[in-house]
């Protein structure tokens, strides 16, 4: 879907970079002291209009969450999602996640969330699914050991593709959903997308998947 331009944007990513991070290459192994504590990151790619990220952040106060967004129309929504919340504990990344091990040291994420990703259903671009297996190397890479990836979509191609790619990759999977708001999960916290499908009727898919200590 092709997103709007919005002329503020530019202003507010000058305006707020303690939020909307520059130069966040630089900041590789060191995103502990940029939030200055010792609590757990959670990343999750393609933050969208920053609905997620802003909620988790207000249910865990006690972990750090990075968001990344690459269109710069959508990223400023999420920053501005997130300082209405007033929250401090979010930092957000206007980048590709195409080059993750350039942003994160090994073992410094211990969760990462896929929310509602392009499915990319043709099969030459499966390369591009964030659950193709570079990614998940990447993810490896970053995540530590016990750390956890967390898929949610509405896509049900994506969702079974995931988990054959999970399987293959080595990851054991962990609380497999087929309709997520049949059961009563009071921690799940929906994204504008998650909103907007529900609504249709349309099931959520969930499944969280963790590396092996000897990964394949």
């Amino acid at each position: 879907m092709r997103q709007r331009h919005k002329p503020w944007a530019d202003d507010f990513l000058k305006e707020n970079t303690n939020l909307i991070i520059p130069n966040p290459y630089d900041k590789k192994g060191k995103w502990q002291d940029y939030f200055g504590n010792d609590n757990p990151i959670h990343l999750e790619i393609g933050t969208g209009k920053g609905q997620f990220i802003a909620g988790m952040a207000t249910q865990h106060p006690d972990v750090n969450f990075i968001g990344i967004e690459l269109a710069k129309s959508i990223i400023v929504m999420a920053g501005s999602k997130v300082k209405e919340a007033g929250r401090d504990n979010v930092l957000l990344l206007h980048v590709d996640a195409a080059d993750l091990n350039g942003l994160f040291a090994d073992n410094e994420i211990s969760t990462l969330y896929l929310n509602f990703s392009d499915p990319w259903p043709k099969k030459r671009h499966a390369k591009r699914r964030l659950t193709f297996h570079t990614f998940l190397e990447q993810y490896r890479h970053i995540l530590q050991p016990d750390g956890e990836v967390v898929l949610k979509t509405d896509n049900q191609g994506l969702f079974e593709y995931s988990l054959v790619s999970f399987s293959q990759f080595g990851l054991a999977l962990k609380d497999v959903t087929l309709d997520l708001h049949s059961i009563e999960d009071p921690e799940n916290v929906m994204t504008e997308y998650e909103e907007r499908f529900s609504a249709k009727g349309q099931p959520i898919y969930r499944c969280r998947a963790q590396f092996s200590q000897d990964p394949q």
